[in-house]
């Protein structure tokens, strides 16, 4: 029987152009039509997807052809733009990157110790496969779960149902506390935290020792305060994760030490 462990992408494994190089070209094209210089079209599109994100319409959320295409209606601009070929056209080295030289390696060495590996993301498909393909890290996976296959997005368990019938899922890894670790922990299985940010005393500690120090905690609550700016969920324990970690190089030296 398979044992599943599942992964975030972006600020998890890989950077994509987004934030860089497509909502720039958006912002671009869209001040290009109107005279209004104070208009802030970034703005707009960021508070748009909070705005979706705090009513709990994650899926939603990352459905960037939807919110610009509403925004444009809103501005009355007379223009269609197409957010997948934006991300095939900033596909490219180093517009995207893996957030470590060694991600490749390390994840063929989670896979030698028998497990089989998913992509669970948020991000569209038509969004992520080009980035997933070019970083060469389209091989490595069994499954790719995007949010618009499931029709359901993270912190949803039943993101992942799609696996517990091909075998056991054992972890998710995760850089998002509201979405990956809630999901582990709901789902009940080992919920890892990434974070290259981590204090330098906390990864001073085991893996496993990390999420009980009083200076990780504060840590956790003050990342869980940034992530939900626009709800007023408190932190609770569900927040918190069952594994730290500050790459995926050494979540895969733990794995080769320990079973999950």
């Amino acid at each position: 029987m398979k044992k599943w462990i599942t992964f975030d992408l972006d600020e998890t494994l890989m950077q994509n152009p987004f934030t860089g190089w497509v909502f720039p070209e958006i912002v671009e094209i869209i001040q290009s039509t109107t005279e209004d210089q104070d208009l802030n079209v970034m703005e707009l599109i960021t508070d748009e997807h909070y705005k979706r994100m705090s009513a709990n319409k994650i899926l939603e959320a990352y459905d960037w052809d939807n919110i610009i295409m509403n925004l444009l209606e809103k501005l009355k601009v007379p223009l269609q733009i197409n957010i997948e070929e934006l991300v095939n056209k900033h596909c490219e080295t180093p517009k995207i990157h893996l957030l470590e030289k060694t991600i490749l390696n390390s994840l063929y060495s989670i896979k030698n110790k028998g497990y089989a590996l998913a992509v669970a993301t948020n991000g569209y498909y038509k969004y992520q496969y080009p980035v997933l393909k070019k970083l060469q890290l389209i091989d490595l996976f069994d499954e790719i779960i995007t949010s618009d296959s499931a029709g359901m997005a993270k912190p949803d368990i039943q993101m992942l149902s799609s696996l517990k019938d091909r075998g056991e899922i054992v972890a998710h890894v995760g850089d998002r506390i509201d979405h990956d670790i809630l999901m582990a922990n709901n789902l009940g299985i080992t919920s890892i935290f990434i974070n290259k940010k981590i204090p330098v005393h906390v990864l001073a500690l085991p893996v496993g020792k990390r999420s009980d120090s009083e200076e990780f905690i504060k840590f956790c609550k003050e990342k869980w305060v940034n992530e939900n700016k626009f709800s007023q969920v408190p932190f609770h324990e569900k927040c918190i994760p069952n594994l730290v970690v500050q790459s995926i190089s050494e979540l895969a030296d733990y794995i080769t030490f320990n079973n999950l």
